[in-house]
């Protein structure tokens, strides 16, 4: 085992003389207190350590001693359920000392290979697999326990090709900055649903994909991710605050353990892994945990689960790279962050995917990452290197926020590059107009920006009848389809079943409208017609599974634009 002698603390940094090897990523323990830390630079016989806790009381003389291993996480069946730090160290250890029950699917004498299921794993949370480890290319089982066990108990053993025996447990560790091998990766033609209209239907991201979330102080960038924590259809959340202030992280850890998981009935965090790392935590291990989150992800995927990762946020995570790159003395590079910066993102985000595992199962990790950016501008480096590396952009707008509209994400500023490969899937899931009625509401919009403008100048009384009516269209996108309320047991989130007919029935509006104005009814008839309010409110008064009540209303409207059309004939 390596030792070293500190030479000089600085604040997260120290400097070591060596008394033996080391190597670059290498866990090493520091001070009497044994405080964990990772090599980060070597330089002659002179170490450079990050250190994960607080470092209070190290000085130089004291020693440190080198693990000879990366720095790593233990992963097993404990973590759903529970709440750890940023390095995945239980902040209630006596809630993950558990016995789970073992019930072995391969018997004794068969060859498998890495990612093999040796035995499904039942404890308090979802039940899960116990797996041949990624390492092992080919072995023999020779045992395999039954029945109930703990976490670090022998529950099988493996003959390797070389002669020698492993023993297999059900938890193990693995290095938070190494990705965990696959077969191969899939390509991202199943969506992730949501149960957010504006996203699903406008901005869709697919299983396995990368979004980011901007926005400015009180956009609801936290709120948004716990939203698609509770409703999204993922197998496992995990929810990696990382270095948020900590009444928002005590909200995050007082609410979960309340929610309802709305498919099973049962406590939500049956199915999430909760990584709590608040901004007056050290700044280093904020910085490891963006890493542990992935790495846990990465687990449950390879189990053959569909895992959604929520980062909150990486702002905090960059300003904890300049840090420490500061205390490193590195050159800076924009906005004081290092010049390594994009690379570390690319590396985060570059592990979400949808995967063949090492055992043949399929699996995904969708990454979303929360993004702070200084006075809501898009234009600072995190922002924009995080639009480099992800393919759906939400982007959160102050002023839709502060009009009080639900998600205030901004149709013009946001964009999704997995739509194109979800058409198909949107067909099989019974619309196949999607892509259409998707790129009309977009173009409605963007119109809309326009025509606003112009009605601030002259008045949008003083505006052509078609001009009238794209802003009664647009409106009533933003009011029907876009917005919804959290508060509104029916709307609070939308199936894709849902949204299909609330499209199809506001294009049926859009054409019936067309028609109207073209045979001289007033548009201002047509916003006060009866039907209207009931097709601004379709998404709260119309609950899931009655396309019955759709039928009702788009037959209601064509009965009232049809009595407006007469009207128009008889007074000519």
């Amino acid at each position: 085992m390596s030792e070293a002698v500190i030479t000089s603390v600085a604040g997260p940094v120290i400097r070591a003389r060596r008394e033996g090897g080391f190597s670059l990523g290498e866990a090493v323990h520091v001070g009497d207190a044994a405080l964990l830390g990772e090599v980060v630079r070597l330089s002659g016989d002179e170490i450079t350590v990050q250190i994960y806790e607080d470092t209070t009381g190290l000085a130089p003389g004291d020693g440190l001693r080198g693990s000879g291993l990366p720095l790593s996480v233990r992963l097993g069946p404990h973590l759903l359920g529970n709440i750890f730090d940023g390095l995945l160290r239980p902040l209630a250890p006596e809630a993950v000392a558990q016995r789970y029950q073992l019930r072995p699917l391969v018997e004794p004498g068969e060859r498998l290979r890495a990612g093999a299921v040796l035995a499904e794993v039942e404890g308090p949370a979802k039940a899960q697999s116990l797996l041949v480890p990624p390492d092992v290319a080919e072995a023999e089982l020779t045992h395999i326990e039954a029945g109930e066990i703990g976490l670090d108990d022998p529950a099988a053993r493996l003959a390797l090709p070389d002669g020698s025996t492993r023993e297999i447990t059900l938890a193990h560790d693995w290095p938070v900055r190494r990705p965990r091998p696959v077969t191969r990766r899939l390509p991202p033609d199943e969506m992730m649903v949501t149960g957010q209209r504006i996203l699903d239907s406008l901005f869709p991201i697919a299983r396995g994909g990368r979004a980011a979330i901007p926005g400015g102080f009180g956009t609801g960038k936290t709120v948004l991710q716990e939203t698609l924590a509770k409703w999204c259809d993922a197998d496992v959340i995990v929810y990696v605050g990382c270095g948020e202030r900590g009444n928002e992280m005590a909200e995050v850890l007082h609410e979960f353990p309340e929610l309802e998981d709305p498919r099973t009935g049962r406590p939500l965090m049956e199915r999430t892994v909760i990584v709590a790392n608040t901004s007056n935590m050290p700044v280093a291990a904020r910085e490891a945990s963006i890493y542990t989150g992935v790495t846990v992800g990465e687990y449950f995927r390879d189990q053959g689960f569909n895992v959604t990762l929520m980062a909150d946020s990486t702002s905090r995570w960059a300003e904890a790279l300049r840090e420490v790159s500061g205390r490193l003395g590195e050159l800076p590079s924009e906005s004081g962050y290092p010049a390594y910066l994009s690379s570390r993102m690319s590396e985060f985000y570059e592990r979400a995917a949808s995967v063949e595992t090492q055992g043949g199962r399929r699996g995904s990790l969708t990454v979303i990452g929360a993004v702070s950016p200084p006075a809501g501008d898009f234009s600072e480096p995190v922002t924009s290197h995080t639009k480099r590396y992800v393919r759906t952009f939400w982007g959160l707008d102050r002023g839709r926020a502060q009009a009080r509209f639900y998600p205030a994400i901004h149709p013009l500023q946001s964009y999704s590059e997995d739509a194109a490969g979800l058409v198909e899937w949107w067909t099989a899931h019974g619309n196949p107009n999607w892509r259409a009625q998707r790129g009309r509401i977009l173009d409605l919009l963007e119109a809309q920006a326009g025509l606003e403008r112009m009605a601030r100048i002259v008045g949008k009384d003083a505006m052509p009848p078609t001009q009238q009516l794209t802003l009664l269209c647009a409106g009533l996108v933003d009011d029907a389809f876009l917005r919804q309320s959290a508060f509104s047991p029916t709307d609070r989130t939308c199936s894709p079943d849902k949204q299909t007919e609330m499209l199809g029935t506001l294009m049926r509006f859009f054409d019936l409208a067309e028609a109207a104005v073209a045979r001289g009814v007033k548009v201002e008839a047509i916003a006060a017609a009866g039907f209207y309010r009931r097709l601004a409110r379709m998404g709260e008064e119309i609950a899931d599974g009655d396309p019955a009540r759709f039928a009702a209303l788009v037959e209601e409207m064509e009965t009232e634009m049809a009595a407006l059309g007469r009207e128009v004939n008889d007074a000519v």
